[in-house]
């Protein structure tokens, strides 16, 4: 978790923010179309009628779809010239039509992390997925290979023998051979340790005979939010460095190894650098948030400003009584406790604490822009993208500050 940023740089990355979109404040009453009302204006997802984002009942999620879009053209872009893929997490949107959307545009594959995401996927369409999360649950084996019989793109994450011989016998009962990556620890999260017992497991794997290794997994979660992009940079090739030579003694051993997989948001133009790296398992790149913002571009800049901050949640003004502050119906259950707090767009002095569970607290350290009404609206960008998301049953695809499309948050909920 980033700890809370010092006024200079909050300030800095919020004037950011405030440049990539402006706050516009609708001055008249507003209809406060509920999320049933907007499925029913909906046909196929895409909303006709031309809803203004501001008539939107709050908390209401929101994307832009333009910068999105953008961030998704960017990433493609960056990796095709450092000769590597993405192949994205759908943990952060969640969201099947955004999953879709992004192998349509060049990504390999979606990562997904646990198995009741993966299924909700794949009832969608999504079926170039990659599960980075090893199963020991015999019942979720089962259903993971229900999965692999229908999809043959499906590969699952393996990081200790008891569990590839349970794979394998499931595998084998389902009539399927299933594909697997060895998830090889950096740091002490998940995966086996990068030395001889994870050569040892990549070997039983071969010869299970239900098995087929596709290569290694190595990501490294912490270093995604080092702050700044030297000290990023250095910290994410040493950590690598012992997967590195994994994933080369198991290449000249002979096995199979046409996946080397790992890396993230925050390194997504870093990880090119390793040798034989594959492809990259960004995720909030999409959206972005508050804990991005702040860890700094390659360009020396305070702000991490490659990708724009699409995502935001927009909430009404429930008391201005008191001085220099204002409360907001967007809470805890809205934003999340993750910090930075969440950034006002337009309004840098603004300190948005969702810390109540229904109830967001704005303080007021520099003058706001106009005097807030009780039942005015802000937009505010979210702190961190993943867990904010997971609070909604659906979205708003916003473009022009109009509704374009309603998204249902399909893999809400799928933490099993």
């Amino acid at each position: 978790m980033i700890p809370h940023q010092p006024g200079s740089s909050r300030r800095a990355f919020l004037s950011f923010a405030g440049t990539l979109s402006a706050y516009f404040w609708i001055p008249k009453a507003v209809k406060g179309y509920t999320e049933p009302e907007m499925r029913a204006m909906a046909i196929d997802d895409r909303v006709r009628s031309g809803v203004s984002k501001w008539d939107l009942d709050t908390p209401a999620l929101c994307v832009d779809l333009d910068k999105m879009e953008r961030n998704i053209s960017t990433m493609q872009a960056a990796l095709k010239k450092f000769g590597i893929s993405s192949r994205p997490h759908a943990k952060t949107h969640k969201c099947a039509a955004i999953a879709r959307y992004q192998l349509d545009t060049g990504s390999i594959g979606i990562c997904c992390a646990k198995l009741t995401e993966a299924e909700a996927m794949v009832a969608k369409g999504v079926d170039r997925i990659c599960m980075t999360t090893a199963n020991p649950s015999v019942s979720k084996i089962r259903r993971a290979m229900r999965i692999r019989k229908s999809h043959p793109n499906f590969i699952q994450a393996v990081d200790e023998e008891v569990n590839a011989r349970d794979l394998s016998a499931a595998a084998r009962e389902a009539g399927v051979v299933a594909d697997v990556v060895v998830d090889a620890a950096v740091g002490t999260r998940s995966g086996i340790p990068p030395g001889e017992g994870a050569v040892a497991l990549a070997q039983l794997i071969d010869r299970l005979p239900n098995l087929r290794l596709r290569g290694v997994l190595s990501y490294d979660g912490p270093v995604q939010h080092a702050n700044g992009f030297t000290a990023r940079k250095e910290r994410a090739l040493r950590t690598i460095e012992p997967n590195a030579e994994l994933f080369a003694t198991l290449n000249k051993s002979g096995l199979n190894m046409e996946i080397f997989s790992g890396g993230g948001t925050g390194t997504y133009n870093i990880m090119h650098l390793v040798p034989g790296f594959t492809d990259v398992q960004v995720g909030s790149y999409v959206f972005m948030d508050m804990q991005y913002m702040a860890i700094g571009s390659e360009s020396g800049d305070p702000v991490f400003s490659d990708f724009a901050p699409s995502l935001t949640v927009i909430t009404t003004v429930l008391n201005n009584r008191f001085p220099g502050r204002l409360t907001t119906d967007g809470g805890s259950k809205a934003l999340t406790l993750n910090t930075p707090h969440a950034g006002v767009i337009g309004e840098p002095g603004m300190d948005y604490n969702a810390g109540s569970d229904e109830f967001g607290s704005i303080q007021f350290n520099a003058p706001p822009s106009k005097a807030y009404k009780i039942g005015d609206k802000l937009e505010a960008i979210v702190p961190h993208c993943d867990p904010v998301v997971n609070e909604y049953d659906q979205m708003y695809g916003i473009r022009k500050d109009r509704v374009e499309v309603v998204w249902t948050i399909d893999a809400r909920g799928k933490s099993q």
